[in-house]
């Protein structure tokens, strides 16, 4: 056994994923899709070791964050019929618990460095289905591009699938991030779904109309229609927000910033420019825009929102050994 990198890029859901039908296994109520980004990743080093180690972003992690990385090896290690102990090293060039999906790429990069440090070489379908477990939106990771997470029944058939390569790389399709906050979000991922599943009345409408715009916007993006793309995204991204600030008790990730930053692109819509914003659990806006836009649209929304960091990404790669 030797030392193995990996990088793993993060993953923006235009079809959202909230809540899970069997939260142990992490399988979901509905299936659904992302797009892989170029600009956000996590770089991830696995070293056996003599005991489980975790440091992250130069800090060593210790407590409920150590547990819980520990607790996703041993899933590893039971599937390699292994008890080696490992050394994990990771930095996110991207911000963490922030909404920008930090955990996809970081649980990503960890089993694909995690799973050949423990000696396995396993095909993309069964590392999407590892890496589930330990983050559901991270078997999206595992694949570039548009991936849609076939939600399945049971442990064996819930994991990412790639949408044809080509659609991705003929459709003119780019996201800007607007970083609203880079600081750690007080509801986790976790709590909101558990919550927002337990209590919101909006929760089964989402499920049902989830599968619906999953469907709509498959035929989209196989029609390179990025109109129809953006305005499905967007009206779903909506509508799970919608049930949170249904759920008892309600909670909302929007900051006033969130909202002032909505209302600047429904301007730039106004004056002819295509673009659409997602939102994942966390105040940060991702816009839905043509990669050949992208620029003109970014500084158009600079000089709405000139406190506002933007990042432009454009379809990145999927999860690999370096």
């Amino acid at each position: 056994m030797s030392t193995y990198t990996a990088v793993a890029h993060t993953n923006i859901a235009l079809i959202k994923y909230w809540g899970k039908k069997d939260p142990q296994l992490i399988i979901p109520y509905n299936s659904s899709l992302s797009l892989t980004l170029d600009q956000f990743y996590t770089k991830t080093t696995v070293t056996p070791a003599t005991t489980d180690q975790f440091t992250l972003d130069a800090q060593p992690i210790t407590g409920p964050g150590l547990t819980k990385m520990t607790a996703f090896l041993d899933i590893l290690r039971a599937y390699a019929k292994t008890d080696q102990k490992l050394a994990v090293t990771s930095t996110n060039h991207v911000p963490t618990a922030a909404g920008l999906a930090s955990s996809a790429s970081g649980l990503a990069a960890l089993t694909v460095a995690a799973t050949a440090a423990l000696g396995l070489n396993l095909p993309k379908q069964t590392l999407s289905r590892l890496a589930r477990r330990g983050s559901g939106s991270a078997c999206r990771s595992i694949y570039g591009g548009f991936v849609e997470w076939q939600k399945g029944q049971t442990d064996e058939d819930s994991y990412g699938v790639p949408l044809n390569p080509a659609e991705t790389t003929d459709l003119d399709i780019a996201m800007i991030a607007l970083v609203i906050s880079d600081t750690a979000k007080t509801v986790s991922s976790r709590q909101g779904m558990a919550n927002t599943v337990a209590t919101s009345p909006f929760y089964p409408a989402f499920v049902q109309r989830c599968e619906a715009d999953l469907t709509a916007i498959k035929a989209a993006i196989a029609a390179k229609d990025l109109q129809q793309v953006g305005e499905i995204a967007e009206a779903n991204a909506l509508k799970m927000h919608a049930t949170m600030l249904a759920a008892t008790p309600p909670f909302s990730y929007f900051l006033p910033e969130t909202l002032q930053a909505i209302a600047a692109i429904q301007q730039l819509r106004t004056q002819g420019y295509l673009c659409y914003f997602t939102m994942d659990a966390g105040p940060n806006i991702k816009i839905i825009c043509a990669a050949s836009q992208s620029q003109r649209i970014a500084q158009a929304l600079k000089k709405l929102l000139p406190k506002v960091a933007m990042v432009i990404a454009k379809p990145g790669p999927g999860a690999k050994l370096i």
